[in-house]
């Protein structure tokens, strides 16, 4: 009988992160630090607003694009929030969670045999998006002395006359590491010079802890028309199971992305884009409250790799940290394998968003400070008791 798998399906590996999601599921008393989604419910006028479409019976198909007036919602939100500007009509594209514009920006940009440079550590949906949109991944290492930021001279570097798009992953996840702007003005004057594309996965912009706040690199002069941003309704929003995400970017991209998305998903969820639509209208508050909860576990967690004497950098970013567990003399797997057998919590290994990651952990602050103080308790006791073995 002929093979009826696909070679290139076979060689993706699956997520590192479901790796651990599964054992973790089988676990009742164990504690997860490993899963980025909110523990907060969607807010409750949002999710009004989904149980009012449904009672009005607005459950039919939209445009493939999406509702006109969520589009216009998404627009005014762009440039009030980041000064960026789209025609609703042609430049912004609603789709089924922000992981569904990156395949099909992929897919709509990629000949076979352009390249895609990748810095990582970073999402885990990059790198197979690119493979199944017939490109060659070209991975930039990023650094814990840089903390996790892209620099000008390794993207230069990578850079070949096959190089088509680049994937900015910022705010990272898994390091929390965000871009400033004067570290994005020398990005994009590699980008121009060199004519290549940026694919900008913003959808960690609202949870940003620097004082300048996030900026996207769309909104720096000439790359609103080479870029698309991805966003999205999950994060900031809580709003994860909704699956409801956006790309905006120029015109003859997003038309071409248009027709992907007719024929594979027809339009996303009608029920989720009414409610998107009262989420940019009337949740800013919401989202305030959200990244002040964040950031007060980010300080804790900070606070206490400290007195752990775990080297951590700063993240400003996202709801996750990144500790280096170099001095145990394992593998990233090896530690949290370890450590969720023997204490029943469950963190992500760093080498699940690329090798650059080995000898990190992501843990995740997207949980209620009681469960971050109960399993930040049982991994200084999992640490006491390796730093005993490894003196004897």
């Amino acid at each position: 009988m002929r093979n009826p798998i696909s070679d290139r399906v076979v060689g993706i590996k699956p997520s590192g992160i479901r790796k651990f999601f599964d054992v973790v599921s089988e676990m009742p008393d164990a504690i997860s630090l490993g899963v980025g989604e909110p523990d907060f419910d969607t807010p409750w006028h949002i999710r009004d607003e989904g149980i009012y479409s449904l009672e009005k019976g607005r459950t039919f198909y939209t445009s493939n694009s999406g509702l006109m007036e969520l589009r216009k919602e998404i627009c005014n939100y762009l440039h009030r929030k980041y000064d960026l500007t789209y025609n609703a009509k042609d430049q912004v594209l609603i789709t089924v969670g922000g992981s569904e514009g990156i395949d099909m920006a992929l897919r709509s940009m990629i000949n076979p045999g352009d390249e895609v440079i990748i810095p990582q550590p970073s999402y885990v949906s990059y790198e197979p998006c690119a493979i199944l949109a017939n490109a060659t991944p070209v991975i930039i290492n990023l650094k814990a002395e840089n903390d996790f930021r892209l620099t000008a001279e390794e993207l230069k570097a990578a850079i070949t006359d096959k190089t088509k798009v680049l994937i900015m992953p910022f705010p990272n996840n898994p390091t929390g590491a965000v871009m400033e702007k004067k570290d994005l003005i020398e990005i994009a004057k590699v980008v121009i010079e060199n004519d290549i594309y940026v694919l900008s996965d913003e959808i960690y912009s609202e949870l940003t802890y620097t004082e300048e706040g996030h900026v996207s690199i769309a909104s720096l002069e000439g790359m609103a028309e080479r870029t698309i941003v991805i966003n999205g309704f999950s994060k900031a929003f809580a709003m994860t199971g909704w699956r409801l995400g956006y790309a905006c970017g120029p015109k003859e991209i997003i038309a071409q992305m248009t027709k992907i998305h007719q024929f594979a998903i027809m339009c996303a969820p009608t029920t989720s884009q009414y409610a998107a639509i009262e989420a940019l209208k009337n949740g800013d508050d919401d989202v305030r409250e959200m990244v002040e909860a964040y950031n007060q576990r980010r300080r804790y967690l900070l606070h206490v790799f400290k007195e752990m004497n775990l080297p951590c950098f700063e993240p400003f970013g996202a709801f996750y940290i990144f500790p280096c567990i170099k001095e145990f003399g394992m593998s990233s797997d090896e530690f949290a394998t370890r450590f969720l057998r023997e204490k029943k919590v469950a963190v992500v290994p760093g080498t699940a968003f690329g090798d650059s990651g080995e000898g990190f952990l992501r843990i995740s602050y997207a949980y209620s400070i009681d469960d971050l103080k109960e399993a930040i308790g049982r991994l200084k006791e999992f640490i006491d008791r390796l730093r005993a073995e490894k003196a004897e």
